[in-house]
């Protein structure tokens, strides 16, 4: 198996005592038994991996050395605005939430200010995580039924309640009738 030569055995060596990340431990490993002249299977039993894993990391060692040796960066969205358009953002919140009048009171509101002043289309669900990250959250008012009377309910809510007496402790509960009363069997009887 073909190693590059950007380090020696020794140098190689060094860093994988001086590592303690477990992930990059184990690449460095790889690349030290591929070195020393082991094939891609016995270096993959030793380690307890795949041979495709030993050659895929000896093989990014080789392009790119060390570094190649690193966790790229994985997918996901990046960010479409930058920390001064999402402080602008912020601004333009905390003045709307002070005006009682003011016209921002829906995400779909938000979403066109924003794709007005900055040209970016967000969905709501990425306008909501991107609320989430700057630290707002919806407020849902709760759920009132069309018939309910608030003057009824704050009525009920200042009425006492009354618990159901108890029963006086003079009387005495009855013995239960039920069923037929037990003989007591004769020995004799006994199998």
């Amino acid at each position: 198996m073909h190693v590059a030569e950007y380090h020696s055995l020794e140098e190689l060596q060094r860093l994988i005592r001086q590592q303690t990340e477990a992930r990059l431990l184990l690449r460095f490993q790889m690349v030290f038994l591929a070195k020393r002249g082991q094939t891609a299977p016995q270096i993959a039993s030793l380690l307890g991996v795949s041979r495709r894993l030993v050659q895929v990391w000896v093989h990014r060692y080789n392009v790119d050395g060390l570094p190649g040796l690193a966790d790229r960066r994985r997918g996901g969205n990046r960010r479409r605005l930058t920390d001064a358009q999402e402080q602008q953002i912020q601004d333009y919140l905390d003045l709307q939430a002070q005006d009682p009048q003011a016209g921002v009171r829906r995400a779909e509101d938000l979403r066109t200010w924003i794709q007005r002043e900055f040209g970016k289309l967000y969905s709501l669900t990425g306008l909501y995580d991107l609320l989430h990250r700057l630290g707002y959250s919806c407020l849902m008012p709760r759920p009132r039924h069309h018939k309910a009377d608030p003057a009824a309910q704050e009525a009920f809510k200042k009425t006492p309640w009354n618990r159901s007496s108890r029963s006086p402790s003079s009387i005495q509960a009855r013995r239960s009738r039920s069923g037929s009363r037990m003989r007591l069997a004769s020995a004799s009887k006994a199998p």
